[in-house]
């Protein structure tokens, strides 16, 4: 039998040994009650960008659905396997937050290969490629604006798959239903893992604001 990773094993007995008995009741009432967080947070699967640790969140305050590049499709109950739709479902009608954020970061790795789809590893037939087919005509228009650098351009495409992602949201019945009756928000975010800014989205105009740091 292969040994477990051992960084996992200290970092799990770092936080049995500190942080469990700091929170030891969170847990026990958690355990008993269930968890009933209020915030849906749809993240990259990116190992540099968790939602828990970018919101200091203690255990059970938000629901976290990670996915390569933080993308929502659109409502398609054709029978098929949906992770994320299954994910934001259970969110919305089981669990009933009050918020959902969909999350961007800066170099992210799956709006890069979405700007060069010749690029690894999006070769043809394999299941991140269609996935991230999910942004085409988006990063198809992004690709083709002059005047951009590189890097602005994949700053663009990881703020407007936000947008696009949001949009796909309210094609769910159960989203835009209680959106409508004012009893479910949702927001725009974007992090920088660089300089450990966060953005948040004008829904007017899906531009994004200064870091809210700022606007406190």
């Amino acid at each position: 039998m292969k040994a477990f990773p051992s960084a996992l094993l200290k970092g799990y007995h770092e936080f049995k040994k500190s942080r469990f008995p700091r929170e030891n009741q969170r847990y026990r009432d958690l355990a008993i009650q269930g968890q009933t967080p209020e915030t849906l947070v749809i993240a990259c699967c990116d190992s540099r960008a968790a939602p828990e640790i970018i919101f200091d969140a203690v255990p059970g305050e938000i629901f976290v659905v990670r996915n390569v590049a933080n993308l929502v499709p659109s409502y398609e109950p054709d029978g098929e396997y949906h992770s994320t739709s299954a994910a934001l479902e259970f969110a919305v009608q089981s669990l009933r937050v009050k918020h959902i954020v969909v999350l961007g970061h800066g170099r992210c790795g799956g709006i890069m290969a979405a700007l060069d789809p010749a690029a690894e590893p999006l070769s043809p037939g394999d299941f991140i490629g269609k996935w991230m087919g999910l942004l085409a005509p988006v990063a198809e228009a992004i690709a083709t604006k002059q005047g951009l650098s590189k890097a602005e351009r994949q700053t663009a495409l990881e703020h407007q798959s936000i947008a696009n992602s949001i949009a796909n949201l309210r094609t769910f019945p159960c989203v835009s239903i209680l959106e409508g009756r004012g009893r479910l928000d949702i927001y725009g975010a974007w992090f920088d893992i660089s300089n450990g800014e966060l953005l948040v989205m004008d829904p007017d105009t899906n531009e994004f604001f200064e870091p809210i740091e700022e606007r406190l």
